[in-house]
């Protein structure tokens, strides 16, 4: 409602009395009388939201390009492989399941580093995520939905090829028992690298609101660490140090998963030398991986609810 006050008196004429002046105009305000959804489907919402977004879908064409650039050529090399298979009827797959996403660890990096920043940055540099807060979604709402949905997008893009590397292992009549069995081995191994690299992805963009930032900070992270390990256990397999490899790969996100997959999931280690960690040194790998995993949704808390306030 808004009511309109008398005029003043104007020019040497007499005031308007506030009963001849004085209107009452019903603007059309109303209460809400719909279903209230509640925190399940703003979480939801939120969800299918980021999990789009990390594909470009629902925004313009150029935030398209890299996402599908890059998921095209996760899936391209399986493809060929599958025409070698199926061209010279190999009795085996060029490459193991649990293999293909350490071959191809270059470009997942590089999808975490785009997408990552793209999730949470634009919250923090235009201050949205107080917004968010201001109704009855929570901080734990916020960071599951935007961990998931990241996660989600990794596991498509990582298991994608996979899923090619399976079906054409089927049309070149090879055997079914084994494929199946090492299809899921390497659906688990990249299962729990989606996890890790989401979460130490949306670690490092939470800390900044400059995307440029985030980008060039995440492409580190992964890829320094894992060039450093890699050198280091070069330089002490050549030193006869044998014993110091396995571990050395715990300080390396994708050493991490290479070694819980060398222990538990059947996969070929691609340490120097070939040696992988045992099943005892696995247990400490798996630990560590979850406690990272763990560890990235702490402080995602913690940042969030600072942010939030």
């Amino acid at each position: 409602m808004a009511v309109e006050q008398p005029t003043a008196h104007v020019g040497g004429q007499p005031p308007v009395h506030a009963g001849e002046q004085s209107r009452i105009h019903n603007i059309g305000y109303r209460n809400y009388d719909g279903p209230r959804l509640g925190r399940a489907y703003a979480r939801r919402s939120l969800y299918s939201q980021s999990l789009r977004g990390a594909y470009g879908l629902g925004r313009s064409v150029k935030s398209k390009v890299l996402p599908m650039l890059l998921f095209v050529v996760m899936c391209v090399p399986a493809l060929i492989m599958v025409a070698v298979a199926v061209a010279t009827k190999a009795k085996d797959l060029p490459v193991d399941y649990t293999r293909y996403a350490i071959i191809m660890q270059a470009v997942i990096g590089l999808y975490v580093a785009s997408q990552a920043p793209q999730s949470v940055s634009r919250d923090l540099r235009f201050k949205t995520v107080p917004l968010y807060f201001s109704r009855p979604i929570e901080t734990a709402d916020y960071v599951r939905a935007k961990y998931a949905a990241l996660a989600s997008a990794m596991f498509i893009l990582t298991a994608a090829p996979l899923l090619v590397l399976y079906v054409g292992a089927l049309l070149a009549k090879l055997d079914f028992t084994d494929q199946t069995k090492g299809f899921a081995q390497g659906l688990v191994s990249v299962a729990l690298l989606s996890l890790l690299f989401a979460g130490i992805g949306l670690v490092i963009s939470a800390v900044t609101p400059r995307r440029g930032f985030g980008i060039a900070a995440v492409i580190a992270v992964l890829t320094i660490s894992y060039g450093a390990v890699s050198t280091v256990q070069a330089i002490a397999d050549a030193q006869n140090s044998t014993s110091a490899v396995p571990w050395l790969g715990l300080f390396s996100p994708v050493t991490l998963i290479d070694g819980v997959q060398t222990a538990f999931l059947g996969g070929s280690s691609s340490f120097p030398g070939a040696e992988g960690p045992s099943s005892g040194q696995g247990v400490v790998f798996l630990i560590v991986v979850l406690g990272l995993i763990a560890g990235c949704y702490g402080l995602l808390m913690r940042r969030y609810r600072k942010v939030g306030l």
